[in-house]
């Protein structure tokens, strides 16, 4: 047998924590001596804390854990609790990975205002081109909503090419409009630009986007979840300027390495006299 300490030290788990345990009813000592009150425990037993550990640790209260244990919960449900529990865990990491993301790019939009010069901003035409895409909607057009559309748009668009036989034949290029639904919702096109011909069975559709007689463009660099403050830019000129926005801009990627923080991306805006 173990005295509380050592086996406290087993569990990995404090003495005061057992002794609370035992309070309650939860995990009571193998035995306890009449005279001096020490408590001793079992290896054993070490599988009925192991357990209370676990289903702590999944969220449930301790009266909770009596009661599941009471039911005599096998390993493997108690496997499947803990995957459970650890999916739910990476779905919360990943959600406040993505939102600590957002808070950075307001934030670096905050820091750059008025900084990046507005002479960095052209006005050209944008010249026809043929692509290939795909198309999804997101619930806005805001990065947070598009940056989990699109890529994984894209994903899907260059292993349908693959198997069509078919290589990019220019930029990737990204465009959206407003969904047919209305509200904020926006229609994504992950495009690619092709040399081919339109066909059935493509599994991907091939279009021709028009030339664009004027755009303002300005060029971001780095990954897109930063777009913000190179967006707000071309708001601001056009604030400054005579023109005003006819539609949202294309996103042209110019270089993409694996770094994503070397990514060249020109935003082309369509605009038209004011």
């Amino acid at each position: 047998m173990f005295t509380i300490g050592d086996f406290a030290g087993h569990g990995r788990v404090s003495a005061r924590m057992l002794r609370h345990y035992d309070t309650i009813g939860l995990l009571r000592p193998a035995r306890t001596d009449p005279v001096t009150g020490y408590r001793y425990y079992e290896a054993s037993q070490l599988t009925r804390l192991n357990r209370i550990i676990a289903l702590k640790d999944l969220g449930f209260s301790l009266q909770q854990v009596a009661a599941i244990l009471d039911e005599q919960v096998s390993a493997a449900e108690l496997r499947g609790m803990l995957r459970l529990r650890r999916a739910e865990l990476a779905a919360a990491v990943t959600a406040a990975g993505a939102r600590l993301a957002r808070v950075e790019a307001r934030l670096r939009t905050i820091e750059s205002e008025g900084r990046m010069p507005a002479d960095e901003v052209v006005v050209k035409r944008v010249e026809a081109v043929r692509v290939a895409e795909l198309t999804g909607v997101a619930a806005s057009f805001g990065p947070e909503d598009i940056g989990p559309v699109v890529q994984p748009l894209y994903d899907e668009l260059f292993r349908r090419l693959e198997a069509a036989g078919i290589e990019p034949a220019g930029p990737e290029i990204a465009y959206y409009e407003d969904a047919p639904e209305g509200g904020d919702r926006i229609t994504v096109h992950a495009a690619v630009v092709v040399a081919a011909e339109p066909r059935p069975d493509h599994g991907f559709a091939i279009v021709d986007l028009p030339a664009v007689e004027r755009a303002a463009t300005v060029v971001h660099r780095g990954p897109m979840e930063r777009v913000l403050p190179t967006a707000q830019t071309l708001a601001r000129w056009l604030d400054d300027s005579s023109y005003r926005s006819a539609g949202y801009p294309r996103e042209v990627t110019l270089e993409c390495p694996e770094d994503r923080e070397g990514w060249v991306t020109e935003l082309q805006e369509p605009i038209t006299e004011g």
